[in-house]
């Protein structure tokens, strides 16, 4: 599909097509070429901040994503609307499982503590490629819009708990089963991005130099882990 470049999406232009999916006050709306973007409110142009910023990290690492894209209200974020081939981890066979665990480290890395979604529908497969549906668990805040706090720290304490929570049961199934190996290939996914990158793609997104800093201490610590799950294996 050829885009039309747009620098905000701006839905009180755009025919509303559907309702909500999620938690969020949301809507579907088609534009006049016939494009369609999911339209989500947020709690506050933070949380959307928020959201772009891990959309941003997760694309320097190469995960796949929607595309993101800014509103004319600073409280909604919109993403560009695919027809899914596949949107429940029950649907997933076992290569694909495989490659969702790929990003396994990404999701890691940005806390995503809503990787695989709280029904297990975050998820899904667009033309073959695994594509993970939202960001609005990752980083400072929960899918749910509450602050994390101190559990957003330095320490990617997400390489075991997205695995082994049992409060987490969709991330649990889909990452529990991962080997030594499988680990270690989705760690180095993030720990071949260079540290000028990361500061720089959180700087564009305004991003506070503190974030950039946290997220280069949390690169090491996966670092350290990853010495230590070769030294274990």
């Amino acid at each position: 599909m050829n885009l039309p470049p747009i620098l905000l999406i701006d839905p009180t232009q755009m025919q509303r097509i559907g309702g909500r999916l999620g938690s969020n006050p949301a809507g579907l709306y088609q534009d006049n070429a016939g494009c369609c973007y999911y339209v989500k409110t947020l709690d506050s142009a933070e949380h959307v901040r928020n959201e772009l910023l891990a959309a941003a990290l997760y694309q320097l690492a190469g995960a796949p994503t929607l595309s993101y894209y800014r509103t004319t209200e600073p409280d909604e974020i919109a993403t560009l609307w695919l027809p899914l081939e596949k949107s429940h981890l029950s649907q997933f066979n076992a290569q694909e499982r495989q490659q969702a665990q790929l990003w396994f480290g990404v999701h890691a890395w940005t806390a995503n503590w809503d990787a695989a979604g709280f029904n297990g529908d975050n998820q899904g497969i667009y033309q073959g490629r695994i594509l993970t549906l939202d960001m609005g668990g990752a980083l400072a805040f929960r899918a749910l819009g509450d602050p994390k706090g101190k559990a957003f720290g330095n320490e990617v304490n997400e390489l075991d708990t997205l695995r082994g929570d049992e409060q987490n049961p969709h991330a649990r199934s889909l990452f529990g089963d991962m080997t030594a190996a499988a680990l270690a290939q989705a760690i180095n996914i993030v720990l071949a991005i260079p540290p000028a990158q990361i500061r720089q793609v959180i700087a564009e997104q305004g991003g506070p130099p503190a974030l950039a800093e946290k997220m280069l201490a949390r690169q090491q610590d996966m670092a350290r882990r990853l010495d230590q799950l070769v030294t274990s294996s």
